[in-house]
C-alpha cells in the first residue's frame, strides 16, 4: 500500500454551531474496535468529549484527499500526521486536531472492546443537503442517503445503477466490521450487487472517476443550505434530476423537527411551506399549503423544477423573531434513497422602507352616492417602519451612504444627511401627492397583517400645496385687494386628509401570493378629505407596498 507522508501539519477543525437549525436523531450501531460512520448533519453544538459516550475512544475525520493519495491493496490507515485526517482522542487534547462533528462528512470511530461488543449511539444532528465529491485516482470515504426501513436497505447494485463506475470490476469497496485494523477490518466487498447499503455507515471506494454522485436523484436548490427562507425570503426552487433509465415517482413529505438541544435556538413549529404552481387560465402563480405528502413523476434522464413558497400570514400570531424549522423528505418509488431537505424561516419583521401605490377606484360624499371612478388613480406611497414599530408616511426619502460616522448605507429625509462624495449612487424617492417635507408619525394603529394604520395629513390654507392656493392669482393668494394677508376661509381653506390603511392577511386579488407579509404588504385604503367641499369626501381603493430594504432607522435633520 502507498501511505501518505508522516508528520505533515494537521489542521484544526473548529466548526461553529449554527444558532438556527432543525434537528433529527440518527442512531449508529457500532462495534468494539474500528467503525466507519457518515454524518448527514452537523453536531457541532457540543464537544466530542460530552457528545459521545465513554465507550468511544477515538474519532478520525476524513478530509477529502487533498494530496490525491491512492491505495493499491487496502484503504488508508489513519495517521495523525497527514492532512487527510483530523483526529480526536478522548482525554488527549494535546494530540487532538478535531473537537466537533460537522455534517456531510465521514468518520472512523474507535470503540472500546472487541468486535463482539455492540453499542447503540444516538447523535442529535442538524441535517444538511446531501453532497459528495469523488476524487479521481484517490481514496473516497463516503456515505449515501439510502432508504432504510425495518432493517431493509437497497442493494449497492441497484443504488449505483446510474453510476456504474462505483461498483465496476476495477473498483474496490471496503466496509468496517469492528475489531482491530488488519486483514479482516476493513473488509473488501467483492459482490456489491448483493451488498446492502447502510445510510449510517461510510465505505471506502477506489474508483477512477471524478464526480458528485450521492443518489439516483440529484437535487439542486436555489438556496445553499436547504429550503431557507430567512426573515424575508418568499420563494425557493428545487431542480430535481432523475439519473436513472426508468421513470421515477418521487414523494415529498413534510416532517417536523425534533426539539433543539440546550443552548440552541428554540423552534416555534414547522415551516408553513406551500407548493407553487402556475395557473395558465388565470395567468398567475397559485400556492397550495403542504399539509401532507404529494408526488411527482420524473421521466428517465429528465430534470423537473419544483417551486416552494411560505405562508407567512400563518406566523402572524407568533412573537417577534419566532423561528420555524422542519424538513421536506424526498423518497422514491424504487425504495432507493431517502433525503431530508432542511427548511427554515424566521417570522418577518416589517421594519424598513416600503414603496408602492394606492389605487383609488371609488369616491363619494354626503350629497352623492358612492360610485366607481372612470379609471383608477394611483398615488405613490412611501412608508417607513422603525425597529420599534413606529410607522411614518413620507413625502420624500433618500437612500444612500450617510455623511455621519462610517458612511454606512442609510435612509434619511434630507439630502444634506448624505455623504457628499457618494451622491451619484444615492436614490431620491418622492410621493408627489404629499405636502412637502413631511414625516407623519403620529396617529393610531400599526403596520401588521390584520391591523389598521391611520395617519392625518394637515394642509394649512396657506400651504403651497393647498389646492386653493395660487401664488400669482389674485383670488387665490390669500391677500385682499390692498395686499393684506387674510386668514383661513376667505380665499382658501384648511384641508385635512385622514388616511386609513387596513392590512389584509391574504394577498389582494391579482397580487403575487409569495412574499405576502414579508416582501409585500397591502390591503384596503380609505381617505376622508374635509375642507374641499362643505361635505366630507371619501375615497376608497386598495394599496400594495413592496419592501425596499430592512433598515429600521430613519435619519432626520
Amino acid at each position: 500500500m502507498k501511505s501518505p507522508a508522516l508528520f505533515l501539519p494537521a489542521f484544526l477543525l473548529l466548526s461553529a454551531a449554527s444558532a438556527f437549525a432543525q434537528w433529527q436523531t440518527t442512531t449508529y450501531s457500532l462495534k468494539g474496535g474500528w467503525n466507519a460512520i457518515h454524518l448527514s448533519g452537523d453536531a457541532t453544538y457540543q464537544p466530542l468529549e460530552t457528545l459521545l459516550p465513554t465507550e468511544v475512544l477515538e474519532v478520525w475525520r476524513w478530509n477529502p484527499n487533498p494530496e490525491q493519495v491512492q491505495f493499491t491493496e487496502s484503504p488508508l490507515i489513519p495517521s495523525a500526521g497527514t492532512p487527510e485526517w483530523s483526529v480526536w482522542k478522548r482525554g488527549d487534547a494535546a494530540n487532538s486536531s478535531l473537537s466537533l462533528l460537522s455534517g456531510q462528512a465521514s468518520y472512523l470511530v474507535k470503540c472500546s472492546g472487541t468486535a463482539s461488543n455492540s453499542y447503540s449511539v444516538p447523535i442529535l444532528q442538524s441535517p444538511r443537503p446531501p453532497s459528495n465529491k469523488w476524487v479521481r485516482s484517490g481514496a473516497n470515504l463516503m456515505g449515501f442517503p439510502a432508504f432504510q426501513s425495518g432493517g431493509s436497505s437497497p442493494l449497492m447494485g441497484s443504488y449505483f445503477a446510474s453510476f456504474p463506475i462505483a461498483t465496476a470490476a476495477n473498483t474496490r469497496i471496503f466496509k468496517y466490521v469492528g475489531g482491530d485494523l488488519g486483514a479482516g477490518n476493513p473488509l473488501q466487498i467483492f459482490s456489491p450487487a448483493s451488498e446492502r447499503l447502510d445510510r449510517t455507515k461510510a465505505y471506502w471506494f477506489s474508483a477512477d472517476v471524478v464526480g458528485n454522485f450521492y443518489a439516483p436523484l440529484e437535487v439542486s436548490l436555489s438556496t445553499e443550505e436547504g429550503l431557507t427562507f430567512g426573515r424575508s425570503g418568499s420563494i425557493v426552487s428545487a431542480r430535481i434530476r432523475n439519473r436513472t433509465s426508468a421513470p421515477m415517482s418521487v414523494t415529498f413529505s413534510p416532517v417536523s423537527s425534533e426539539a433543539a438541544p440546550l443552548g440552541q435556538q428554540g423552534i416555534t413549529g414547522p415551516v408553513p411551506l406551500t407548493r407553487r404552481s402556475f395557473n395558465t387560465g388565470a395567468v398567475q402563480w397559485e400556492e397550495t399549503p403542504i399539509t401532507g405528502a404529494f408526488q411527482e413523476v420524473i421521466a428517465p434522464q429528465t430534470t423537473i423544477e419544483v417551486s416552494f413558497g411560505i405562508d407567512r400570514a400563518s406566523m402572524a400570531d407568533e412573537p417577534a423573531d419566532a423561528y420555524f424549522a422542519s424538513f421536506l423528505r424526498l423518497t422514491d418509488s424504487g425504495g432507493l434513497m431517502d433525503i431530508y431537505l432542511p427548511s427554515s424561516a424566521t417570522k418577518s419583521s416589517l421594519a424598513g422602507l416600503w414603496i408602492g401605490d394606492i389605487t383609488l377606484n371609488q369616491v363619494s360624499n354626503a350629497s352623492t352616492a358612492t360610485g366607481n371612478t372612470p379609471a383608477s388613480f394611483p398615488l405613490r406611497t412611501l412608508l417607513h417602519v422603525a425597529d420599534d414599530g413606529t410607522a411614518s408616511l413620507l413625502s420624500k426619502v433618500f437612500i444612500g451612504k450617510l455623511a455621519a460616522g462610517a458612511h454606512d448605507l442609510g435612509i434619511c429625509t434630507e439630502e444634506s444627511l448624505l455623504d457628499s462624495s457618494s451622491l451619484a449612487t444615492a436614490q431620491r424617492l418622492v410621493a408627489a401627492h404629499m405636502p412637502l417635507d413631511r414625516v407623519l408619525s403620529s396617529g393610531s394603529g400599526s403596520v401588521a397583517l390584520g391591523d389598521t394604520l391611520t395617519r392625518t395629513i394637515q394642509i394649512p390654507f396657506n400651504d403651497p400645496t393647498n389646492p386653493f392656493v395660487h401664488q400669482y392669482h389674485p383670488d387665490h393668494d390669500n391677500k385682499n385687494a390692498r395686499g393684506q394677508a387674510v386668514g383661513a376661509g376667505v380665499e382658501s381653506y384648511n384641508v385635512t386628509r385622514t388616511c386609513t390603511f387596513t392590512f389584509t392577511a391574504s394577498p389582494l386579488p391579482g397580487s403575487q401570493p409569495s412574499g405576502w407579509g414579508s416582501n409585500t404588504i397591502g390591503g384596503t385604503y380609505e381617505e376622508t378629505i374635509t375642507g374641499l367641499h362643505r361635505n366630507p369626501t371619501t375615497l376608497t381603493g386598495t394599496f400594495e407596498l413592496r419592501r425596499a430594504n430592512e433598515l429600521g432607522t430613519l435619519h432626520l435633520p
